[in-house]
Parts: C-alpha cells; sequence; structure tokens
C-alpha cells in the first residue's frame, strides 16, 4: 500500500489542501458515508418542449405536481380547498399571488404568520432528502440564517416556542414578511426537482424558445440531450446559410416570429421587404402559416404577408441545399438536389427520374438555366440574415449554454438518454457510418458526431475544419444517416409542389420499428456501456398517442418515450398536453399533462396543469444516494481520503494545523 500511496503523492498533497490533517479528513469521511444513506433525489425528464414557455415554467415551479401532493397530504384536513390551491399558487407564483391574497385579510400580521408557518412545514418536507449543507447552499445569503433556523425548529417544542415566535414577529416587524416568504417559495422551488434532464427540442413551434432557454441557464442542475429542432438552431447561430433558412421557415410556417424578433433581436424587414417585392400578385396559398395560438391571430393583410416571406425563404432554403449536397458529395445527397429538376416552361420537375406537375409555377427568382442558382438579391439577403445570427449576444449566449451544458447522449443512473434514434440496420445490429476520422457506429458515432458540432464553434481549429462542423449541421437535420432524422427524406418541397401525397412520405429507420423488441434495447444498453439490473432507454422525438391508446412505456420497460406533445400542434395527435418522467426514491412515474391554460389563470383563479400519474417500476426498498452514480463517486471519495488518513498517519504526508 505504502508504494501506491507513494505512486498517488501527487493526489494526496491536492486532497490535503482541502482537508490538511486527520480530522478533517476523518469528518469528511463520515459526511460522505451519511449521504450514501440518504434518500437518492428527484430527477425529472421533459422532452420536446418545442417553445411552449408557459406550460414548461409552470411545471418547472410545480414540479410536475409533486409540490401540490406534498401540500395536500400535508394540509388535507385542515385547511378547504381554496386554502390548498391559495397555497401552492403562492410557492409557484410567489411575487404575483402574494400581493392578491394580502388584499383578502384584513389582519396582515395574522396572515403573515400563518403563511410562514405553512411555508416552513412545506419546506421541512422537500429537504427532508438532502443534507444541511445542500440545503444551505440553495437558501438566498439574505434570510439564510433564519430560515435554517425556522427549518430545524418547531413551534410545538415547548422550550423553543418563544423563540421561535420572536423570529417570525421580528420578519413582520421589520417589513421583510414579504421578500421572506418570496424567497421561501422559491427555495421549495428548487428543492423539489433536485436533476432536471431535457431530451431536446426546446426551439421552434411555441413562441418563447428564448424564455426557455433563459431559465434553464439559470437552472442549478440540467442537462441536455440534444434534439433535431436544437441543433438547426445551433447551425442557424454558427452561420449555416441554409439552417439559418430552415429556422427562418420553420417559425413562420407556425407564424411565431416572436423567438426571432423579440427574443433574439432578428431584423425581419429585409426578408419581408424582398417577400413584398418578388411575391407582390403571388396568393402564396400553400404557404400561409400554421397557426397555433387562438388569440392574438393576426389580420389577413399580416397572414399574406407571412406568406410570402414563407414562400420566399423556401425557394432560398431549396436552393442553399442544393449547393451544400453539391459541396459534400460523401454525404451522397444527389436525389435531394430538388430544384435542379424544375422545367418552368412545362411546369414540371423530376423527382427521383419521375415527372410531376407543379402545383405552383410561380417561381420568379428561378434562373432558367439554373435552377439552383440564388439571385443576385436573395444572396445578399442571405448575407444580411446571417450577420443578425452571428451577431445576436442573446442568440449566442443560449447556444453556448446549449454546448456546455448538452451533449449527443446521457448516461444518468443506469438511464440511457438521447432524443431521437441510434443508427440500426434491418436486423437490429448497430449500424455503421462514414465519418471524419473513420467508419462508426452506437456510441462511438454519437461521440465522433458531437465532436463535429463543437467544432462549428471552435474558433481554435483550421477555417476548414471549423467549417466542416458548420456545415454539418445542416445534414444533421435532415440527412438520412443522422441519429437527428433517421428518415430517408425530409418531403418540405413536394408537400407544397407536388399533389401527389405519396411522394411526401417520409420513410424511417430502423429504429423506429425495432425499438419496441427487448433484446434490440439491450443491444443498444450494452453497447453504450450502461450498466446495472434495472436500466432504460429515454428519448423523445416521435410524439406517443396516448389519445388512441398508444402506451410510451415499450419493450417491456426498457424503452420510455417520452415525447407526449407540448407542443400545440400535437395536441389534437397526442391527446394529451406533454409528459414529465420522475425517477425519485421510491421508482419511475410517469406524469402526463392535460393542456395549460395560462399563467394569467393559474395566478388570478388559481388554476393548475391537470396532470395524471402512472407507475411506472417500483423498487422494493427505497433507492439511497448509496445506489445512484453519485454514490460511485462518493465512494471513490472516501477511498482517496482514506488514503490519505494513512499516508498521515504513517508520516507519507505531514498534517497542518
Amino acid at each position: 500500500m505504502d508504494k501506491k500511496l507513494q505512486n498517488n503523492r501527487r493526489l494526496l498533497e491536492l486532497l490535503a489542501k482541502d482537508f490538511p490533517n486527520i480530522d478533517a479528513a476523518s469528518t469528511e469521511i463520515i459526511n460522505l458515508r451519511a449521504i450514501l444513506n440518504l434518500p437518492k433525489g428527484t430527477e425529472h425528464f421533459l422532452a420536446d418542449l418545442h417553445g411552449e414557455y408557459e406550460a414548461f415554467t409552470h411545471i418547472m415551479k410545480n414540479a410536475s405536481g409533486r409540490i401540490r401532493s406534498k401540500v395536500e397530504e400535508l394540509f388535507t384536513g385542515t385547511l378547504i380547498d381554496s386554502e390548498i390551491n391559495d397555497l401552492c399558487t403562492l410557492i409557484y407564483y410567489p411575487e404575483q399571488k402574494l400581493s392578491i391574497m394580502k388584499q383578502g385579510h384584513k389582519r396582515q400580521d395574522a396572515f403573515y404568520k400563518a403563511t410562514t408557518l405553512r411555508l416552513i412545514q412545506v419546506l421541512q418536507v422537500v429537504s427532508r432528502k438532502f443534507t444541511r449543507s445542500k440545503v444551505r447552499k440553495a437558501l438566498p445569503k439574505g434570510f439564510a440564517y433564519v430560515i435554517e433556523e425556522l427549518l430545524h425548529e418547531s413551534p410545538e417544542d415547548y422550550n423553543k416556542q418563544g423563540y421561535f415566535q420572536a423570529i417570525i414577529e421580528s420578519i413582520i416587524d421589520t417589513g421583510q414578511a414579504d421578500s421572506f416568504i418570496i424567497a421561501m417559495c422559491n427555495v421549495i422551488q428548487r428543492l423539489s426537482i433536485d436533476q432536471l434532464h431535457i431530451l431536446g427540442d426546446i426551439f421552434d413551434r411555441g413562441p418563447g424558445a428564448h424564455i426557455i432557454m433563459e431559465r434553464l441557464c439559470q437552472t442549478p442542475n440540467f442537462d441536455i440531450q440534444w434534439g433535431n429542432h436544437d441543433i438547426v438552431w445551433m447551425g442557424a447561430a454558427a452561420g449555416n446559410m441554409s439552417c439559418i433558412a430552415n429556422v427562418l421557415r420553420l417559425s413562420l410556417r407556425y407564424g411565431n416570429m416572436a423567438t426571432l424578433e423579440d427574443g433574439y433581436g432578428i431584423n425581419l424587414l429585409p426578408l419581408a421587404t424582398f417577400a413584398m417585392d418578388t411575391y407582390s400578385d403571388d396568393p402564396c396559398e400553400s404557404f400561409l402559416p400554421n397557426l397555433q395560438q387562438e388569440d392574438n391571430q393576426p389580420d389577413e393583410r399580416t397572414r399574406r404577408l407571412m406568406a410570402q416571406m414563407h414562400k420566399a425563404i423556401s425557394i432560398i432554403q431549396f436552393k442553399l441545399e442544393c449547393e451544400l449536397i453539391a459541396k459534400h458529395p460523401e454525404w451522397k445527397m444527389e436525389h435531394r438536389r430538388v430544384m435542379s429538376g424544375i422545367n418552368k416552361a412545362m411546369g414540371t420537375v423530376i423527382l427521383d427520374g419521375k415527372e410531376y406537375p407543379m402545383t405552383d409555377t410561380s417561381l420568379p427568382t428561378v434562373n432558367d438555366e439554373n435552377p439552383e442558382a440564388l439571385s443576385r438579391e436573395e444572396r445578399i439577403l442571405m448575407k444580411r440574415m446571417q450577420h443578425s445570427f452571428l451577431k445576436s449576444e442573446k442568440l449566442q449566449t443560449h447556444i453556448r449554454c446549449l454546448l456546455s451544458h448538452g451533449s449527443m447522449y446521457g448516461i444518468y443512473n443506469s438511464n440511457l438518454l438521447f432524443h431521437a434514434s441510434v443508427l440500426l440496420n434491418a436486423d437490429g445490429t448497430l449500424k455503421e457510418i462514414e465519418l471524419p476520422g473513420g467508419t462508426y457506429s452506437g456510441k462511438q458515432m454519437m461521440e465522433q458526431i458531437e465532436e463535429l458540432i463543437r467544432a462549428g464553434f471552435n474558433s481554435e481549429l483550421s477555417a476548414r475544419k471549423r467549417q466542416q462542423g458548420v456545415d454539418y449541421f445542416w445534414y444533421l437535420w435532415c440527412g438520412s444517416e443522422s441519429p437527428f432524422f433517421d428518415k430517408d427524406k425530409m418531403t418540405t418541397f413536394e408537400r407544397h409542389f407536388i399533389a401527389d401525397k405519396a411522394t411526401h412520405a417520409e420513410r424511417k429507420g430502423h429504429y423506429y420499428d425495432l425499438r419496441n423488441d427487448p433484446v434490440v434495447c439491450d443491444r443498444i444498453l450494452d453497447s453504450f456501456g450502461v450498466s446495472g439490473t434495472q436500466r432504460h432507454i429515454i428519448n423523445g422525438h416521435v410524439p406517443v398517442r396516448a389519445g388512441n391508446g398508444e402506451s410510451p412505456i415499450r419493450a417491456n420497460g426498457k424503452l420510455m418515450v417520452i415525447d407526449g406533445g407540448f407542443s400545440k400542434p400535437y395536441h389534437h395527435t397526442t391527446g394529451i398536453a406533454g409528459y414529465t418522467l420522475v425517477y425519485h426514491s421510491r421508482g419511475f412515474e410517469l406524469i402526463q399533462h392535460e393542456p395549460f391554460t395560462s399563467i394569467k389563470d393559474a395566478i388570478r383563479k388559481g388554476t393548475d396543469i391537470v396532470s395524471s400519474r402512472h407507475i411506472v417500476e417500483m423498487s422494493g426498498q427505497r433507492l439511497r444516494v448509496g445506489d445512484t452514480d453519485m454514490g460511485r463517486q462518493l465512494e471513490k471519495q472516501i477511498a482517496e481520503l482514506k488514503e490519505l488518513l494513512y499516508a498521515y498517519r504513517h508520516g507519507i504526508i505531514k498534517e497542518q494545523s
């Protein structure tokens, strides 16, 4: 052991800076061993948020309904339903709800005392599974001492009653009651979700992806497995013009310019001006927006302008994609150079060797001799749009957050997380694909792709390597051998210009047929090195049609698909409005959410998201921190501290005072 310690001397010397003597190292071992026996923290898994910031915000504030269940357990029988609703809403939206609640109470002191006592009880319940140290770190500095004292004392303790009441009365007398209540509510929210996992697709469709990103960037413990819609926004932020065109097109398709204009300051006036000039006499009927917001519907003139802008950017997108395909023959996407097959004079297009009549032949910017070429005006417009994306400070900040907290896949507590797919062959084996540097499959393929993604933002690389990463974002968005897409083609052009619906079909990869097979799931889990007796794949991407009886639990429980359709356009498909998968010390629960009305209704009327709980998998005994990845890390730390103790006791390293 002495020889081993000598080899590890440098590590032990670094450790000795934090634990300079036997007492300090022993105390830390005692502390870590105690933590190993605490119940595991609660993990929340969400997927496919698609800009629905109000529903996301509310779920974060109510911890997928877990706060309400704690409040009901505590106060059913002592508070009436309306009081329970008010207390829950106060915890979710303390600043807004507090002023409303105070108006209904003539005796302000009595209201403050009762509310403070109730919040202390709720906080005591949600903080039980954490060490005092962890709870202390979650407390606001200004009230940390006071909250900690109240948290670990009881008003029923005869010897401490006066002390307890004096603290609360002093908070009220000093005019700090409002601030104190708000601080308590925020701590309850924070401690109710120990770890947040986002399984991709924060962007597109809904109006507030930027609001979701702002909240996530301020969340203490979260990770992201990138989705295909995140990837196209990342490509746009890196300057990929094809990705920029796709981002603009999707925003116009769903009538959602809020994220672009209000969130990131992208100036759409150049596109609007170009579209009005170019398509002034064109009804652009197939490009009318798919509006999802029931209120604030635009007038007919605005809808017409959005359709013109939608058509303008779509034609530009198809041309830009032809350029990228020609630049990268290794992608094998020549068949998707859709513009090259257009014959304006005949009003036809050739796709996959077959000629089709076009439903729309108003193509003023398409050159007869070179249909793939951008016009001078289109090129200038896209340069301006590219500049806006590259110079948007908030967008670049949010993308840096996606990069720092994100990855292609994650492995947490025997759960393999990714957004969409692992590429498979027809027989269920891992499919190999060519990437820069070699041929890869499964885990190695994911890691190589992540390296390419990060290269697109790495200023230390050569211009050629960085551009290779920037270009690849578009392939990841719609390439057949992309684990984000995994279909034979993206038929955007066909849906707008060809009536034959057979051309609109997009054939999914083998993963989607085979993922219900437990043997295939085990093969994937093995290839990623996921261990444990209860291991799972968790992903989103494809909405689960719960309304049609489709189950999110597949492959005998080995696979959980948690895209429940947060996005409003999917509500009619899924029959619900999203899932949260919760993994706590007792096991897995799937929370199925009904559509959320609004934050305004939640504050004024006390409405909550109606959620139903479904037990997925329960453990025979309560899971402890020692059963988790964190526990395994703590065991390693204990082993290192034991080596340090040995080194102190045998004079290998000298103790410090």
